[in-house]
């Protein structure tokens, strides 16, 4: 399961003390300022050699880049590749893809082709009928809140034999799920199952669950799908369903509201808690919040629902924190929503990024977009002309006035669709813009990927909040601090405007999830002292996207 913030504090004092033994130095990076200037002969003569060579494999991409150009023949020319791709994917019955390239050739202009081809209610039909937990209707409540404990199971994943030094055990993981369809649908956890979905793990696994009803018999189940980014997963068994929940809305909970858990914490089935919300917004995923409960939750219970006192599920279960009892947590049935479309269809859920990193802006409280603060080149929003310091007001045609909204629009699409834009170039009223973005697929962790493929003067902006400026020709690790922004890494350990600094080593850990700089520096806080500086950031947050 991904999570930052706060899970990554809990952490950070164990990782970071180690962390110079276990990391290799990395030298600074060199990218050159990417410009798109398609006003340029040379430019745009390659940029029209990369659509064509695009046309085959990517339609949509093909598309996109030609609206940049603004070559009407060329754009239709690249549209007429998308359509034949579109009627390619309907008859092969490939919903999500014949979804993507219909709405994505509408964006771009071409509602009348695509229509042609199939119209908007038979594409969201094909797209959202059958789907489990959105397509059957809504089941009666019943009379108990115990009654409810019928429509979930114990998840039972035997991974075999473990044999550690020259002992065999038997290596499970138990957890807990829900039926959500009457043809045998069940929601759980990711991390429940990941061992079965893991291509690295060459080994023995089964997936069992243990009805409710009858604790002794496993019956054989399946995984259809899964997303680790919102560690949920979607499995199918041929059992009798003796319950159908029905799917909430994150709208129906609020701080204070009256929950209840049911799952199997450690093993014992059919254990129901309750408790209240205690927060609807901590920001343990990196591509959105989830609901803080204090309902007693204990390893089993992950996968199992959180359901009001009408018996609705609002949020799918997952252990708490080791050694910080009472504080557990519950994902919101509006990302399960969101997500049932794709994992319903097979695999795993890949997520899509736009190439930024930013927060929400606010007039005083009053949020009314988001801001970016970087933009990677090479992007989306670098090859749209889009630059830090603009505000985006609107996505896919919906309001933008936090980044969460940003967050939760694009968790309803799929990397290769094309989107609309709008923003405050610069973040003024004046200069409001209008463009398209493809999405590309968001990468594992998107700091690393920055750092990589920028200069380490503009890659810092997001990484450690700390946007420099080249300040010798001799020394390429000296820099003067040209901006600092509010909350980050940066601020907190006192950088300033003007500050200089020199970079005198990076680190990344195995997995390049987390950075480590040191930095010696005269600190304006520090009365201009020499003084060196760690910093560390996890290369992941909700705040890229």
């Amino acid at each position: 399961m991904k999570k930052t913030s706060f899970l990554a504090l809990v952490l950070a004092c164990q990782f970071f003390s180690s962390f110079f033994l276990s990391c290799a130095s990395r030298k600074l990076p060199t990218a050159p300022d990417i410009d798109f200037d398609y006003t340029q002969k040379d430019v745009h003569d390659a940029e029209v050699k990369r659509i064509y060579e695009l046309l085959q494999k990517n339609p949509l991409e093909a598309l996109w880049r030609a609206k940049l150009l603004d070559d009407q023949k060329l754009c239709d020319e690249c549209a007429s590749y998308a359509r034949d791709s579109l009627k390619a994917h309907l008859e092969q019955g490939d919903e999500i893809d014949v979804w993507t390239i219909y709405n994505s050739l509408k964006t771009a202009g071409y509602s009348e082709m695509a229509d042609k081809v199939i119209d908007e209610d038979k594409a969201k039909s094909l797209y959202f009928d059958g789907v489990p937990g959105l397509s059957s209707g809504a089941q009666p409540a019943l009379e108990k809140i115990s009654d409810y404990i019928q429509g979930t199971v114990t998840v039972w994943v035997d991974l075999g034999v473990k044999v550690e030094n020259g002992m065999g055990y038997a290596a499970r993981v138990i957890g807990s799920g829900f039926f959500i369809d009457p043809r045998g649908y069940i929601v759980t956890n990711h991390h429940v199952i990941e061992e079965i979905v893991n291509p690295k793990n060459p080994g023995y696994g089964k997936v069992y669950i243990k009805m409710a009803e009858d604790s002794d018999q496993r019956i054989p189940a399946k995984v259809v799908g899964y997303d680790s980014v919102h560690d949920l997963a979607l499995l199918k068994t041929e059992a009798k369903v003796p319950y159908v929940f029905n799917l909430g809305a994150q709208s129906q909970l609020n701080v204070g509201s009256v929950i209840y858990a049911i799952g199997s914490p450690l093993g014992l089935e059919r254990t129901l808690t309750s408790g209240v919300v205690s927060s609807a917004d901590r920001k343990l995923f990196t591509t959105g919040s989830v609901v803080q409960i204090d309902a007693a939750i204990n390893s089993g219970n992950s996968g199992g629902p959180c359901i009001d006192k009408n018996g609705v599920v609002q949020g799918i279960v997952f252990a708490g924190i080791a050694m910080y009892q009472g504080l557990n947590f519950a994902i919101p049935i509006e990302y399960l929503k969101q997500d049932l479309p794709i994992l319903y269809r097979g695999g795993q859920r890949h997520f899509p990024w736009i190439g930024a990193f930013g927060k929400t802006a606010r007039a005083g409280r009053t949020p009314y977009g988001l801001e970016v603060q970087y933009v990677k080149p090479g992007s989306a929003m670098a090859r749209a002309g889009m630059k830090a310091g603009d505000v985006i007001t609107s996505l896919a045609g919906k309001k933008v006035q936090t980044l969460e909204n940003v967050q939760d629009i694009l968790r309803d699409y799929v990397p290769g669709s094309i989107v609309s834009c709008s923003y405050l170039q610069n973040g003024s009223y004046e200069a409001q813009k209008e463009c398209l973005l493809f999405l590309t697929e968001r990468p594992k962790n998107p700091g690393y990927e920055i750092y990589q493929g920028d200069t380490i003067q503009h890659s810092f902006t997001a990484i450690f909040g700390m946007e420099m400026k080249p300040a010798s020709t001799v020394n390429s690790r000296t820099f003067t601090v040209v901006k600092v922004l509010p909350g980050s890494a940066a601020d907190e350990n006192g950088f300033s405007e003007n500050d200089p600094v020199t970079v005198s080593r990076i680190q990344f850990n195995d997995d390049k999830s987390a950075i480590l700089a040191a930095f010696t520096t005269k600190n304006r806080r520090n009365g201009y002292l020499d003084i060196s500086i760690a910093m560390q950031a996890m290369l992941d947050s909700p705040y890229y996207f």
